[in-house]
């Protein structure tokens, strides 16, 4: 529900789980930067002079925000006015945000409803007993303080006030949509498929509201509109399953993204309390020795890095149409999938993936959290325990990767095996039919006897010459891998290849091609297009002719802003012919001759 058509980002945030009765909150709002942190002690309502205006859900430092301030940011405030429509009258009223960077307050009419830590994962309130009649007046404090070691920071800068090499500009406060939605008491949280191929069946782990306990929960299923499953129960817990065969077969396959869709109707004797419109794909995913198998087949994982970076909106897609493009144009260029890098990107990026039979690696954006520290663990968990529960829905989503390039620091100060280790056991418990890549690149988890734990052997490498690239993988068939010389002696001494795992090369290429002597990059610049070809050509080929290799990632798809290796521009421009891009990415690897 919006009665704005000019609101920016209106489409409905929560794609896989879909209500009629809500009203989107972004747009303009009161904001002011209080790096000072006076705000908590002053009346926001009166004395706190908020002195300009900021167009939501885009954060400060874009120029989508209408501000653009993207020097460091201790504390930010927003305020606005909101009078509820009358198809609210009579509900609870939940108040949602998709994302605010990092600690962050809410009040409503100066009552307290929500204290959130986590940059990058949405939080909800129930905010029915702060409402008046009338305006209500909603006030949200953001702190965000990216050099504490505390919290999540991903690619924004931390160190220095620029951007520079692989750090780019800072997120400050609310990034995804603000938006309200009216429930009954009795209403369906959260769901979870399982999906059984072969019967074929799936199971639907579906979390309701303690109001659910004792009433009828019911999920029909169809495909293209027609019905080809159901299933029912009481509910008495605050999980229900509820498992259905289905009629009709449809696999979820890469670039063939198959969805049933969903209608789970929440039941008093013949009452509706709650409908909601959800969807699932029918897969299976595994990685083993052999290599990554969707639905039980092997496929080439044709990886590229995706950091979600935006010239106009920084971490916020200008336009929804904006997120679906940059898996139109990768998949254009020959990749079947994308690692999520050091960001938790919108759920609507989520929902094209999963339209377009496109697989994600998710990831955290773990960079500038400081690992060493043993008592930070309470940060990471519960952002990333929130990260694995808003996605686990999603078909596109084929593996997890919560820690990437977390080594050891320059000072001598180690990364505890026990931290990857107990994150490794965290993520596996939370969700055992996906595979887990630990550490991504540097020092993976190992057991008390001293196993490697972990889906894959992950191996970042970015050297620029294909025959000294090749070397480092020739004897993978002995079990053999040779140290990266690129690398710190310390990273390969630590890193102890295991040969009863695959190989992913998540991260390799990142060809500068950087013009006038302006930008950054892997290695020594090329000079024109087909020197960048060439090179390009020669590294992936010696991943793709690789037997031991199960996938690659190439760095990256676009650039990002000072970092001039992406196969398009920052502004989404294609750099070359997409045709010989696709040409070198989509060609079979070995395993797929045989």
């Amino acid at each position: 529900m919006n009665t704005n058509v000019n609101i920016p980002r209106a489409e409905y945030p929560r794609p896989n789980l879909v209500r009629d009765n809500w009203l989107c909150l972004n747009g303009e709002w009161d904001f002011i930067i209080d790096n000072t942190l006076s705000g908590q002690y002053l009346d926001y309502k009166g004395k706190f002079e908020f002195d300009k205006k900021i167009i939501v859900p885009f954060c400060p430092e874009s120029k989508l925000s209408g501000i653009g301030n993207v020097d460091f940011m201790n504390c930010v405030w927003y305020k606005r006015s909101v009078t509820l429509p009358e198809s609210f009258a009579g509900k609870e009223v939940i108040l949602h945000f998709g994302a605010c960077d990092w600690e962050t307050n809410v009040f409503v009419n100066g009552k307290k409803v929500a204290t959130h830590r986590g940059g990058y994962t949405p939080f909800s309130a129930n905010i029915t007993s702060a409402l008046k009649d009338g305006e209500n007046l909603i006030a949200v404090e953001a702190r965000d303080d990216v050099r504490s070691g505390k919290q999540f920071v991903g690619k924004q800068s931390w160190k220095k006030f620029e951007s520079a090499g692989c750090y780019y500009t800072r997120t400050t406060g609310i990034w995804q949509t603000v938006w309200m939605e009216a429930v009954d008491p009795a209403y369906v949280v959260n769901y979870n498929a399982v999906s059984n191929i072969d019967a074929p069946s799936v199971t639907l782990d579906v979390t309701v509201s303690e109001a659910a306990f004792g009433k009828k929960l019911s999920a029909e299923i169809t495909y293209l509109g027609k019905k080809v499953g159901e299933a029912e129960t009481v509910i008495s817990s605050e999980t229900v399953a509820l498992t259905s065969a289905l009629s009709e077969k449809h696999l979820w396959e890469v670039g063939k993204g198959r969805l049933y869709d969903v209608t789970f109707t929440i039941l008093d004797g013949d009452t509706v309390l709650d409908k909601t419109e959800a969807y699932f794909g029918l897969r299976t995913v595994a990685m083993n020795k052999q290599g990554f198998f969707l639905n039980g087949e092997y496929v080439f994982g044709r990886f590229v890095l995706d950091q979600g970076f935006y010239p106009d909106g920084i971490y916020t897609a200008p336009t929804d149409s904006a997120l679906e493009k940059d898996i139109i144009d990768s998949m254009s260029l020959g990749f079947n999938g994308a690692r999520l890098h050091q960001k938790v990107f919108e759920p609507r990026f989520l929902y094209y993936a999963d339209k377009h039979g496109y697989m994600l690696w998710d990831e955290a954006g773990n960079w500038g959290w400081d690992h060493t520290k043993i008592e930070n663990i309470y940060n990471f968990l519960p952002e990333w325990l929130e990260e694995m529960e808003r996605d686990k829905a999603h078909p596109s989503i084929i593996g997890w990767c919560p820690l990437n390039e977390t080594w050891d620091h320059a000072d001598g100060a180690r990364l505890p095996n026990e931290i990857p280790l107990m994150i490794h056991t965290v993520t596996r418990a939370k969700d055992p039919t996906r595979p887990i890549i630990t550490n991504s690149g540097f020092m993976p988890a190992y057991d008390d006897s001293g196993n490697f734990i972990g889906s894959a052997f992950d191996i970042h490498d970015y050297m620029q010459k294909p025959e000294e690239f090749a070397k480092v993988f020739e004897d993978l068939d002995k079990g053999v891998i040779k140290d990266q010389t690129w690398r710190n002696p310390i990273y390969n001494k630590r890193q102890i290849y295991d040969p009863k795992k695959t190989i992913f090369v998540s991260e390799y290429g990142g060809i500068a091609w950087v013009e006038n002597g302006v930008g950054w990059g892997y290695g020594e610049s090329v000079k024109s297009k087909e020197e960048f070809l060439e090179r390009l050509e020669g590294l992936t080929a010696v991943l793709r002719e690789n037997p031991e290799v199960s996938a690659f990632c190439y760095t990256q798809l676009y650039d990002v802003e000072q970092e001039k290796n992406g196969l398009m521009t920052y502004e989404r421009e294609f750099k070359f012919k997409v045709e010989d891009i696709n040409k070198i990415f989509s060609a079979p690897s070995v395993k797929e001759r045989k």
